[in-house]
């Protein structure tokens, strides 16, 4: 019975670990914050249509890039790594456009 359970801790041991070299709990944070960024831009006005689109499409990127970072089953320290590295880049790309003179042209005027 003592073996049973044993292995059974073990089991779920190792299926921990996997999962845990294929989560990417800080990277997925941080895209839900930079689309918040993108969403409230949009909202205020602070970016147009060519600028929102740019920035969708760097964001779909990322998570392309997470996906294939993740589809052997381990994500790396070097894979990490590049997409941090990436995300940074994107971040800073939203402030930028965020804080250009570009906005929105006003609704319904």
């Amino acid at each position: 019975m003592k073996t049973k359970a044993l292995v059974t801790a073990l089991a779920l041991t190792v299926a921990g670990l996997a999962m845990a070299q294929t989560a990417t709990p800080n990277l997925d944070k941080r895209e839900a914050n930079q689309q918040q960024r993108i969403d409230q831009g949009v909202a205020s006005g602070q970016l147009n249509a060519k600028e929102t689109n740019r920035l969708q499409k760097r964001e779909a990127k990322l998570a392309a890039d997470e996906a294939a970072a993740k589809a052997d089953g381990t994500v790396t320290r070097a894979e990490r790594r590049k997409l941090q590295r990436e995300a940074n880049r994107d971040s800073r790309a939203i402030r930028k456009q965020k804080h250009d003179a570009q906005t929105a042209a006003p609704v319904g005027k």
